[in-house]
């Protein structure tokens, strides 16, 4: 018997088709948990449906979508109905999604709220607890995966704001069952450091199953009980977590709690320029006022025996004067001297500067920086900056 060959689109066409002509199918109400929720700019909606069990992928379309009288959430729990058909690109089947009413709250966004609303009760989440980031942070400290988008999002906005910051990463799990004790050995570490100035504690993206680490008590407590102010960055803008409840500043991203920690140079070099423009004006204005009140007392009609009493003011105002004159310099010096004082810091972090004093940095294969002999194994890359120029090189053996 001959055997029937098609390609890969004509089977996933016939499954289709086949779904399609299966009235079961055509019509079907399916209950479960939302998760991975996604909603596109065109309006339409993608998210899976979730029981203990298994997984379905849906589409809830704008125009079936335009209805729809609450607002969706990871977590929700729903009866979804509509009709199963099969995505033919990629041969996944899914629920094309007709209508939608809720089905209770589901077992993760209950936990969520009936935690959430524990912490708040005990005053976690209280303003009067939350602490001001440093003006001028020279260490940060990075709680998160050491592998990812997240690291060096936080590097690259960082640096290019302030080229001679610190960065010290706490490398931990962010997912899964040992995701939160891992988070709290790390915040406990930065903590036990004194050169840290601020944390920024987070994740990239995902369903609150993935994001579920953040949402840990131990986790809260952490981040509360943290000597050092603490950011937030979980997930995207729409994702919130209990760590964002609790945190001293929430971010939406990991990159805008780069922005948020670090100062950018320019801000602080226009500020040391405004401070020497307004002492120059000060001590000139102090100046003119002095001389025109002497003036005045020089030209009253009030004075007994003016040709002598001028001759006595005359000479107590080049006295002034002089002491004035002595007073400006005095601070316009010394607010030059600040200036150099703070740009001779600002050069001093500047890494080039370093460089060119005979030092390089040695970096992975990733661009993240060296510090302990230990994390090279024999054979292993690494990338040599120098103040001029940059070569790879091959690790023969390390030395502790």
């Amino acid at each position: 018997m001959d055997r029937m060959t098609v390609t890969v689109t004509q089977l996933n066409e016939y499954v289709k088709d086949s779904l399609a002509e299966n009235p079961v199918f055509s019509d079907i109400t399916v209950s479960g948990e939302i998760s991975g929720l996604k909603l596109h700019s065109s309006g339409h909606i993608y998210f899976s449906l979730k029981d203990a069990g298994a997984v379905i992928r849906c589409a809830f379309f704008k125009p079936q979508n335009f209805s729809l009288n609450f607002k969706l959430a990871d977590g929700m729990k729903v009866l979804a109905r509509g009709r199963v058909t099969l995505y033919v690109r990629d041969g996944q089947y899914q629920l094309n999604v007709a209508s939608m009413q809720k089905d209770g709250v589901g077992e993760l966004y209950l936990r969520f709220e009936q935690l959430k609303a524990k912490l708040a009760k005990e005053g976690l989440f209280d303003p009067a607890h939350k602490r001001s980031l440093p003006s001028f942070v020279k260490k940060i400290g990075v709680v998160t995966s050491p592998t990812g988008a997240v690291i060096r999002d936080i590097i690259h906005v960082a640096t290019r704001r302030f080229p001679g910051i610190s960065i010290v990463l706490a490398p931990v799990q962010v997912q899964g069952e040992d995701a939160p004790r891992s988070i709290c050995t790390g915040i406990a570490y930065l903590n036990d450091r004194q050169d840290v100035d601020v944390l920024i504690v987070g994740r990239g993206g995902g369903s609150i199953e993935d994001l579920w680490g953040f949402n840990d008590e131990a986790v809260a407590r952490a981040i509360y009980n943290s000597r050092i102010p603490v950011i937030s960055a979980v997930g995207h803008e729409t994702d919130f977590t209990i760590a964002d409840f609790v945190a001293d500043m929430r971010a939406p991203t990991p990159s805008a709690a780069a922005e948020l920690a670090v100062t950018e140079m320019s801000q602080l070099v226009g500020l040391l320029e405004r401070l020497q423009v307004r002492l120059e004006n000060n001590a000139t204005q102090q100046v003119r006022e002095n001389h025109l009140k002497l003036q005045r007392l020089s030209a009253s009609s009030a004075l007994a025996r003016p040709e002598m009493l001028l001759d006595v003011y005359h000479q107590r105002t080049d006295h002034a004067a002089r002491r004035l004159e002595l007073s400006g310099e005095a601070v316009l010096n010394g607010g030059e001297q600040h200036l150099k004082a703070v740009s001779a810091k600002l050069y001093a972090l500047n890494p080039l500067a370093v460089l060119a004093r005979g030092y390089a940095v040695v970096t992975d294969t990733e661009g993240i920086n060296i510090l302990d002999a230990a994390r090279l194994l024999p054979k292993s890359t690494v990338n040599i900056t120098f103040a001029k120029g940059r070569a790879s090189a091959q690790i023969e053996k390390t030395e502790q």
